[in-house]
């Protein structure tokens, strides 16, 4: 950073008296190299005093001129370091200012915790300078970091952000470390993590069975370098980075890439890749500006990325991905480097890795060494591991951009706990635990007008997966220091994180505030947006797989008119029978033989497109038995999930009807197959679907049904039309039928803002076409950016409408 000392010029005030003030600095300003900054701000401004971390973020006492103060205070917020995020700056005059020499950093006080805790960040480009220098005592060293990089969250126990607090207390720092550590001139001034190969983590490579492996220096320089030899000779290492192991191979040996499918049991779900630079990525998928801008951000996020071809990169003399690392999708999921031992694997690889969670199948990534043997011994050839502690489990994040705005689909390291500031209205709302969903989970805390959402856990589906978010909140409550004092849980009573809010309001006689699945991502799409607590309803449209509604059945396809403490039902998707209950999530087929069987009279059906695919294989399928179950209703309960009228389109055209081996994996499919030209040819002939008012208890619901989209589809499949094109048909005419719906209520409702969210919603082509058309009618969309649409962001939400109720 560049200190402008002119600034602080007074050759024109003359004689001026020196003011003394305390300045409280609250937001992302621990373990980013604040202090420093400030420091030297202070310094060459002439100024006298101390700055400090506390539990509330930092605080600076200084003495001087008031203008010289007034400008340091300005200066600090437009020179702040770039991991920093200051919230607020609150000055006051310092009553009893000692008699400061000069200006000084001093030791942290533990006082109640406030402030934030840092999220891991991407190596920089001054230490990756200095481990690829030959004459840096860094040199090749895959633990180097500064105050601008490095891990954070993965390695904090409680904060101060101190080195005694992280994993990295087990490091006692060398000469030369405490040197610079103590050089205020230096990058790695109070680097909490700071560390070289005479004091710091050391990695090693091992086998499947534990025993070292010593490197041969003629062809390895080191076991990192060796590691990466291994990828190239089509091997699966298990690789420890900063927030977990992942597994790797070669992404074009489809002979590497389906023996990791077939060991981890991974039949189908996208791996992510990573890749030496950037130019390796452009040639692979097309890149525009601000997923360049993403990929090199201090996050480094995955970025899903249209691809190119995945036989066809840009440069001839590169080898072909594997189509088996995303089995018939149109995307993929690059990240670059973001950790020092990663740069160095990858530096001789002239093609992508696949890098995808160390873990077995629905289990909790790994992150201690002894786990990672017993679990992944079955999966891995070889092991690159290191004896830093991992304090707290991170994911990768996963993001996009559609539109020129970036949408966030899994927020975890890079972005994770970042807290997000809530809007006018919430700062004295009392302190909230919201548990979060089942599947995609995260939990959130809400306490003085700010939201931690916690990385994404994954799904709470066995004990396993249960442990580790039970253990992360423990870590999160630990680091805040805090216990709430109320909890927010989900209506549906089988999650495990309702049941475990429950055990949780019980254990401590805390309040439990129950709150409806699509009214909180209503909320939660409504908070990111910064509308206040006191706005008028919006009219939320929640389209995902399914939750449980306040009447007792299972909602998924939801246009609901909500604030943050309530809501009114006004229209749905038409309630069609889960055949088989959860099977249906997992068995397409189930929601195509419901759908059909609710809107046409079988031999009718049978007579007229018996010759089709699609009713050849559910002839097949014990039909007596199945519509037992749905006469009588058992094992079959109603749901107006837009997400299983996704699968069950899916499965008409031929798309994994018989099974998928993870959650949207169908519509996901669908989405995929769809055309530029598809769109422009769907355009002029979307598909219909009926608007009708049903009877309720209270007032009449608008309901969309999809008997005449069946029919048209049915027809467009007779006539042999492209599974594109009616992949598209099927989009839009849903597109026109949601905008219909909205503009139907709008005669009798008053809202302005249509908020989209809920899984389904991250189908770019519906949000886009949906959004298009309501903007066209004048309504102000609002959409989730900073966290997902899905069941990520679910907690934010629930917290939000728990704090709203408890203030009313």
């Amino acid at each position: 950073m560049t200190i402008n000392l002119n600034r602080y010029s007074l050759s024109s005030l003359g004689a001026v008296e020196d003011m003394a003030e305390m300045i409280r600095v609250t937001g992302t300003v621990q373990g980013v190299g604040f202090r420093p900054t400030v420091y030297r701000l202070a310094r060459a401004a002439g100024l006298r005093g101390e700055v400090l971390n506390d539990g509330q973020g930092v605080l600076i006492r200084a003495v001087g001129p008031q203008a010289v103060l007034d400008q340091f205070v300005q200066t600090l917020q437009e020179d702040c370091p770039p991991l920093a995020r200051i919230e607020t700056i609150v000055r006051s005059p310092l009553t009893e200012p000692t008699a400061y020499r000069d200006f000084q950093i001093v030791q942290s006080l533990q006082t109640s915790i406030q402030t934030d805790i840092s999220a891991d960040a991407a190596t920089c480009s001054a230490c990756l300078a200095d481990v690829l220098n030959p004459a840096s005592r860094w040199y090749r060293y895959p633990f180097t970091n500064c105050t601008h990089c490095g891990p954070r969250l993965s390695i904090i126990r409680t904060i101060p952000y101190d080195r005694a607090h992280t994993s990295m207390a087990a490091f006692p720092l060398c000469p030369n470390c405490a040197q610079a550590y103590e050089d205020v001139s230096d990058r790695r001034f109070h680097a909490q993590p700071i560390a070289c190969p005479q004091c710091g983590p050391q990695a090693w490579l091992e086998n499947a069975d534990g025993q070292t492996i010593s490197v041969d220096p003629v062809s390895a320089l080191d076991a990192v370098e060796a590691a990466g030899t291994l990828l190239q000779q089509g091997k699966i290492v298990a690789i420890k980075g900063i927030g977990g192991i992942h597994l790797a191979c070669d992404a074009t040996n489809e002979a590497a890439v389906q023996k990791l499918r077939q060991r981890k049991h991974r039949y189908d779900k996208p791996f992510a890749l990573m890749a030496r630079d950037l130019d390796m990525i452009a040639q692979y998928c097309l890149l525009n500006s601000q997923e360049r801008e993403l990929l090199q951000s201090p996050a480094a996020p995955i970025v899903l990325l249209k691809t190119r071809s995945f036989a066809n990169p840009l440069r001839s003399h590169l080898p072909s991905l594997s189509p088996l690392v995303a089995p018939g999708l149109s995307t993929l999921g690059f990240m670059l480097p973001y950790t020092p031992l990663h740069h160095l694997m990858l530096q001789r690889m002239d093609r992508p890795i696949v890098l995808t969670s160390g873990n077995r199948s629905d289990e909790p990534q790994c992150i201690d060494n002894d786990e990672a043997r017993e679990k992944l011994g079955a999966i891995a050839d070889f092991f690159l591991l290191h004896n830093r502690d991992i304090v707290n489990r991170l994911d990768d994040s996963v993001v996009r951009v559609v539109d020129g705005r970036v949408q966030t689909l899994r927020r975890a390291r890079g972005y994770a706990p970042t807290p997000i500031r809530l809007p006018a209205g919430f700062a004295q709302a009392p302190a909230i635990l919201a548990m979060g969903s089942e599947l995609k989970n995260t939990f959130c805390w809400l306490d003085q007008g700010r939201a931690i959402l916690s990385q994404h856990l994954g799904d709470l589906e066995n004990a396993a997966a249960l442990g580790a978010y039970q253990d992360t909140l423990k870590l999160y409550l630990n680091l805040l220091q805090t216990q709430p004092q109320k909890i927010a849980i989900d209506l549906h009573p089988e999650y495990l994180s309702t049941k475990f809010g429950k055990s949780l309001a019980e254990q401590h006689s805390l309040p439990l505030l129950p709150v409806q699945h699509h009214h909180a991502h209503i909320a939660a799409c409504m908070a990111e947006n910064n509308l206040p607590l006191g706005s008028p309803p919006v009219l939320g449209i929640a389209l995902d797989g399914l939750g449980m509604g306040d009447d007792g059945t299972l909602w998924g396809g939801e246009f609901l008119l909500a604030d943050y403490c309530q809501f009114q039902r006004l229209a749905r998707l038409q309630p069609i029978a889960l055949l088989g209950g959860s099977q249906a999530m997992y068995q397409p087929w189930r929601n195509t033989y419901a759908h059909l069987q609710a809107v046409f009279d079988w031999a009718d059906l049978q007579a007229r497109y018996g010759h089709l695919e699609i009713i050849q294989f559910l002839e097949q399928q014990p039909r007596s038995l199945l519509d037992q179950l749905l006469q009588k209703g058992i094992h079959a309960p109603l749901a107006s999930s837009a997400g299983r009228l996704f699968d069950a389109v899916a499965a008409a055209v031929g798309l994994s009807p018989a099974q998928v081996s993870y959650e949207g994996q169908a519509a996901i499919q669908l989405e995929a197959m769809i055309q530029p030209a598809d769109l422009k040819l769907a355009q002029t002939s979307p598909y219909l679907f009926n608007l009708e008012n049903i009877p309720m208890n209270g007032p009449t619901m608008l309901e969309l049904t999809a008997e005449s989209m069946w029919s048209d589809l049915l027809q467009d499949l007779h006539q042999a039309v492209p599974i594109g094109l009616i992949a598209a048909k099927f989009h839009l005419g849903l597109a026109c039928a949601i905008a219909k719906t909205v503009k139907q209520l709008s005669q009798s409702q008053t809202f302005s803002h249509v908020a989209l969210t809920g899984g389904v919603f991250q189908n770019e082509i519906l949000t886009r076409s949906v959004h298009q058309q309501l903007t066209a009618l004048n309504f102000t969309v609002i959409m989730h950016h900073q966290v997902p649409a899905n069941d990520g962001g679910l907690a934010l939400g629930q917290a939000t409408i728990a704090a709203a109720r408890s203030l009313r």
